[in-house]
């Protein structure tokens, strides 16, 4: 490779004029969420590019969250501004995590980091009757004695979000919601694994009620530590479970 080569800038892709334009309407409020954008045509014409180009540019949006499209004609077609922060980082976040670049522990912990500052942070904040509302729905049906393992894993991640957004902090839920949803195999892998399952979740159920009960009676030091237990004897089953599963 030549010196000049090492040094060249990367090439520009064509659709990042429409990336960066809509980037600006957003921030200028010129489209809101709920708007829908205009057609291909149309913005191949206004930005003078391929209609292949805003074809790609719609797919980054649409996987980054920021939009929603359907193809077709009709009142439900086209791309819809939305507003999904989480989306497009979980799955990215899921796929390294797949690809082992972004290790499960190292994802435990900052979820624990995350989830002690919200417990504290929730407790101590007025308001947020919504959230506690949600969550206690949440833990009243994972009581349910008949539920099945997949459910009460997507009323688990739920609760925990629901928890976290308790300190009122936009980013932090988003990141919560994020990485509960990078590590959803890996969690339903090792649920299902789990010979003991009753008495695993015999013990979710007491740990989540006494995390709830702690932050509802604005005692964010006892609802952080019993999080951080709670979280770190999950991960203790979840390890136990996939390597009995994986040994021979």
């Amino acid at each position: 490779m030549t010196t000049a080569e090492a040094g060249a800038t990367p090439r520009r892709r064509t659709h990042d004029a429409l990336l960066k334009d809509i980037e600006a309407d957003l921030r200028s409020g010129k489209i809101k969420v709920g708007d829908r954008l205009p057609g291909e045509r149309t913005l191949a014409e206004t930005y003078g590019i391929s209609r292949a180009s805003v074809r790609e540019a719609i797919r980054v949006l649409d996987a980054m969250g920021v939009l929603r499209s359907s193809v077709g004609s009709g009142p439900t077609s086209g791309a819809i501004v939305i507003s999904d922060p989480s989306a497009g980082l979980s799955s990215a976040l899921r796929l390294h995590v797949a690809s082992s670049r972004l290790p499960v522990a190292d994802i435990v912990q900052t979820r624990i980091l995350l989830e002690t500052w919200t417990a504290r942070a929730g407790a101590d904040r007025t308001g947020g009757d919504e959230d506690l509302e949600q969550a206690a729905r949440l833990l009243q049906a994972m009581d349910d004695p008949e539920m099945d393992r997949d459910t009460f894993h997507e009323l688990d991640a739920r609760f925990h979000v629901a928890l976290s957004s308790l300190a009122g902090n936009a980013v932090v839920a988003t990141m919560m919601e994020s990485l509960s949803g990078s590590i959803v195999g890996y969690v339903k892998g090792a649920m299902d694994a789990m010979d003991a399952w009753p008495e695993v979740l015999s013990v979710l159920r007491t740990q989540h009620h006494g995390i709830f009960d702690a932050v509802q009676a604005h005692d964010g030091e006892l609802a952080a530590r019993l999080l951080r237990e709670h979280i770190e004897w999950f991960y203790r089953q979840a390890q136990e479970a996939t390597a009995a599963q994986a040994s021979p």
